[in-house]
Formats: structure tokens, C-alpha cells, sequence
């Protein structure tokens, strides 16, 4: 089986979709990769890439092609646009050409925002006579009004038909949460759409904690540590909120990593406030976070309060599931659903700081074990619904029927 995979994100980005094509290589399918040039999240192309040319390079078994990409920039709205567009041009200009002679059984598109990144596959779909999947992983145009990147009316509006023409010309709409599935099916009357639910890397369930990076905060005490973008999106004023309600527990810490649109302004309210239980140590390595995580004492995922955030399922969700911790889940809707149902950890509504705060002092008063049964909860669920060999032979399904 012949399958091209179209994302705009791959490696050395970090994306689920990496794992993705690494284990379908490893179960025998030939995977082409069309991409850009990494630059995500800080904006600045990674080293040995520039902007210009096309490349080719071979990653764990696959063939990756690269087009031309405007790197996003740092807090440029302008930018980001460009950023976006200029992946559509690239990949559907020189996409064919790089991609001559070659036939795909499926194409699969990896549809993180933006959505748009579909074009070029849906173009390459036609000229190569090829079915397309598209794996929404996020929902356009709701997305950009909720998370403030575009207000104008006319142009939601404009995006709400462009996402309604990619969806009419796929050939099946894979969602990453049950609850998209109105969502989507709004836009896309009549088109077949499938629960495709994300995993993780199985460095994150093997129970191998890996290499722990020195960081300055203590690992005794009670830390809450919450991993991954710090963003709009995850409004992690909450965090702040919680920290400062709680700045007398000096046995409890609250632990950020990460880095994102909003870690700056973290960084000046946790030096404005004078928080002693805040630590911000950045990003690291994927590879890292299994042993970071392992050492927490609770896991923090959190989104903005927003409706169309409630339909979501944050990939973190799935990744501390597996490393079996208990978890925080300061969210509305499928999250929150999902941590309550697997009994593993706690739910509270999105962006309340005193209910975070509570959850985090009703965490410390209960015994190692009622903790430690809440993460065996979340690792067994993981294991039954989530687990990431399973989900690959679900998705060769797909590709052959």
C-alpha cells in the first residue's frame, strides 16, 4: 500500500503525526510526506532549513518532500496568514512536480489549523485519481473567532466556505473527537465521518521514564505540572489565578512547560505577583517529558472557556492517561467527560481559578493510594481506547476500504 501523507507540520516539529507515519512505515506501508519548512512554534526556520527551495530527506523509512514555507514569525497576525497561504501555494505548485510518476493508494491530510492545508491534497487527489482523508483535528472557522485570530465577520464567513468546499470533495472526514462530529457535519451534509480518536508516542506508556532533565524547582512537595503550548487557547491565566489563591501552601508548586503565545506574559505575572510557586522552565525534548511527568504529583490540562473548546480533546489528555498520573482537567465539555468517565482525576469548569485551586488542595488531602488508583484509571482507559498500535491498524483500515 501506497500512501501520501500531507501535513504542513512534521518533523522535526513536534506533531502526533510523526508517529503516525514512523509506525506505518514499521507495518509496511510506503508513505510519501509533503510538508514545509519546520519553524513551528517560535516562528524561526530550524537549523540546516531556509525559507526558499524545495528539498527531499528520508525520515524512519519515509520519503519526506518539503516545499517552499514563510515561516510564522512571533506574534504577527500578518505573518501567521502568510504562513498558511503560502504552504497552499507551495504544495499545490510544487507539490505536482515533486511528486511526478508517483501514484498513492490514499492521501491523508493531517488537518491541524490550518484546515486550508487540505488544497493541495485535495488538488493532488485529483490529478493522481487518488481517495483523500482528512483528520480534523480542529474545528474551522469556530476555532479562529474563539481564539481571537480573526474577528471580522465577512472573513469567518469567507473561511466557512472554503472548509465546506474541502470537506464536499473528501472522501472520508476523520474527527479526533466524538463531539465534532456535529460540528462537522453541519458543514458536510451527506459526507461519511468516523471517530479517529489521536494516541501518543509509546514512549509515553512504556513505563521507561527515560533521561530527567535538571530543572531548577524541587521534586518534593506537591507539584502540578501542566506540558505543552501555552497559548490563547489554553487560557493559562487559570494557572496563574490558582497559584497566587494558593501562595501560602508552600508545599505546593505549580510547573509550566512549555512555551506558546501567552509564556511571556506568565513570565511578567509571575514576577508582578511575586509567585514563589510558579516555575516556568520552557520547552524540552518530547522524549523528556515521560520522566518530567512521572515526577509530578498531578497533571493540568487547561482550555478557555469557549464552545467550541468544550467539543475538543486535548492530546495531553491521552499522553497523561498513559503515564499514569492523576489529572486535573480545568475544561468544559468531551475533556473533562473523558477524565470523569475513566475515573482518572478531576474535572473543573474552564477558567475558574478557585475551582482549580480546590481540586488542587482536595488532590493533596487524599492518600498515595486513592492517587495512585486514579492513574492506573487513566493508563487502563488509555490502554482500552486509546492505545496507539491499535489505532494504526484502525487507520490501514481505512486507507484500504
Amino acid at each position: 500500500m501506497k500512501v501520501l501523507i500531507v501535513s504542513q507540520y512534521f518533523q522535526p516539529e513536534s506533531f502526533r503525526i510523526n508517529d503516525v507515519v514512523k509506525s506505518l512505515v514499521e507495518k509496511g506501508v510506503e508513505v510519501d510526506v509533503l510538508t514545509g519548512k519546520p519553524n513551528y512554534p517560535d516562528g524561526d526556520y530550524f537549523q540546516g532549513y531556509r525559507g526558499w527551495g524545495c528539498q527531499r530527506e528520508q525520515w524512519a523509512g519515509a520519503n519526506i518532500y518539503r516545499v517552499p514555507l514563510a515561516a510564522r514569525g512571533k506574534r504577527s497576525a500578518l505573518k501567521l496568514i502568510f504562513n498558511y497561504l503560502s504552504f497552499i501555494a507551495a504544495g499545490c505548485l510544487f507539490g505536482p512536480w515533486l511528486l511526478r510518476r508517483r501514484r498513492y493508494d490514499a492521501i491523508f491530510v493531517y488537518a491541524t489549523s490550518p484546515l486550508l492545508q487540505a488544497i493541495p491534497a485535495l488538488f493532488l487527489g485529483f490529478l493522481k485519481r487518488s481517495k483523500v482523508l482528512v483528520w480534523v483535528q480542529d474545528l474551522w472557522p469556530d476555532s479562529l473567532a474563539a481564539t481571537g485570530y480573526v474577528r471580522n465577520a465577512v472573513a469567518l464567513k469567507c473561511v466557512e466556505y472554503i472548509v465546506r468546499l474541502i470537506y464536499r470533495h473528501a472522501d472520508l472526514l476523520l474527527v479526533q473527537s466524538e463531539a465534532f462530529k456535529q460540528n462537522v457535519r453541519k458543514l458536510a451534509p451527506g459526507k461519511p465521518i468516523v471517530y479517529y480518536p489521536n494516541s501518543v508516542d509509546r514512549i509515553f506508556s512504556s513505563g521507561d521514564d527515560g533521561e530527567l532533565p535538571q530543572l531548577p524547582f524541587p521534586y518534593n512537595g506537591f507539584t502540578v505540572v501542566f506540558a505543552g503550548n501555552v497559548g490563547s487557547g489554553q487560557a493559562v491565566e487559570v494557572i496563574v489565578g490558582a497559584a497566587d489563591l494558593l501562595r501560602g501552601r508552600q508545599d505546593i508548586s505549580f510547573v509550566v512547560f512549555g512555551k506558546g503565545s501567552r509564556w511571556d506574559w506568565m513570565e511578567s505575572q509571575v514576577r508582578e505577583l511575586g509567585l514563589t510557586n510558579v516555575y516556568l522552565p520552557g520547552r524540552f525534548p518530547v522524549e523528556m517529558m515521560p520522566g518530567v511527568m512521572s515526577k509530578a504529583s498531578v497533571l493540568l490540562v487547561t482550555l478557555a472557556d469557549e464552545a467550541i473548546f468544550a467539543a475538543t480533546v486535548p492530546n495531553k489528555v491521552q499522553a497523561y492517561m498513559a503515564v499514569g498520573k492523576p489529572i486535573i482537567a480545568s475544561l468544559n465539555g468531551e475533556g473533562a467527560r473523558l477524565v470523569a468517565e475513566a475515573g482518572a482525576g478531576l474535572a473543573v469548569p474552564a477558567e475558574d481559578s478557585t475551582a482549580l485551586a480546590a481540586a488542587v488542595l482536595q488532590l493533596v488531602e487524599m492518600t498515595d493510594a486513592e492517587r495512585e488508583q486514579m492513574g492506573e484509571n487513566g493508563r487502563a482507559f488509555f490502554k482500552q481506547h486509546f492505545d496507539h498500535d491499535k489505532l494504526i491498524d484502525r487507520l490501514i483500515t481505512h486507507f484500504s476500504d
